[in-house]
């Protein structure tokens, strides 16, 4: 069986004060006692991960960075590299953000690069996947996810040795409040299942699928109930020590 994960995004949220009492209500809540059967990774902005680090080290969570650039080293003001990201001790990255593709224009040729690099220095990529609001009314949704794995598996080898997350987040419903129903999301994640059995058995068997887009404690129960729902990307609800808990609470085996 698969080990539920819960990662939470802070994306650019947050100053020091609250980054510091965020990370101290977590490491003092449930939490640590529930990472044996619920993997919990936080992704907080880059300026403040080695504080947060020093926080929740001995509480046993995991923690990454919300991007990287792919190359190693060189001029490049303001980036940071999977090996730094290794340097940290980060166990998991994100790659392919709905908003790094929108709003700073990252590409599918700059998403597999990045996920090669990170694998490379062996930090998990969560691949984030999904379709816009005009890709669901026209009936794309499971062509475009498609698409968005395909392009980088097909640059992968050995698919039996991969270690990757994938993440299912309907860009529609990305800090809007409104979030896919368990049977649209769970649509899309037996999809993505089949897509990764075409590549390998195992991979299909052994990758975590996370739901993402507006997940709060009222829904996760009902998402996580699906089979192919691994555990969840939260964003805003990740803000707050209670809900971020209270989903995590909610996928404990």
């Amino acid at each position: 069986m698969r080990k539920p994960l819960v990662a939470g995004n802070w994306k650019m949220n947050g100053n020091l004060s609250s980054a510091v009492e965020l990370a101290s209500a977590l490491k003092d809540s449930s939490l640590p006692s529930l990472v044996s059967t619920c993997d919990i990774v936080l992704f907080p902005p880059a300026l403040y991960l080695t504080m947060v680090v020093s926080i929740i080290n001995d509480a046993n969570f995991s923690w990454g960075v919300q991007n990287v650039h792919f190359e190693k080293v060189g001029a490049y003001t303001g980036e940071n590299s999977p090996a730094m990201a290794k340097d940290l001790l980060c166990a998991y990255t994100l790659v392919g953000h709905s908003e790094r593709r929108t709003l700073f224009g990252e590409t599918d040729n700059d998403t597999i690069q990045k996920v090669q690099a990170l694998l490379s220095v062996n930090v998990i990529p969560v691949l984030c996947v999904g379709e816009t609001l005009e890709e669901r009314d026209a009936g794309q949704t499971l062509a475009r996810v498609e698409q968005q794995i395909r392009i980088v598996l097909d640059a992968l080898p050995d698919p039996d040795n991969l270690n990757i997350v994938i993440a299912y987040e309907p860009v529609w419903a990305i800090g809007t409040g409104r979030t896919a129903t368990p049977d649209q999301a769970e649509e899309v994640h037996t999809s993505i299942r089949d897509i990764l059995r075409g590549y390998s058995q195992l991979l299909s068997d052994k990758t975590r699928i996370l739901y993402g887009g507006s997940v709060n404690m009222q829904n996760a129960a009902i998402l996580f109930a699906q089979p192919n729902i691994d555990g969840f990307l939260a964003g805003g609800a990740s803000l707050k020590a209670a809900e971020f808990i209270g989903i995590c609470e909610t996928v404990r085996q």
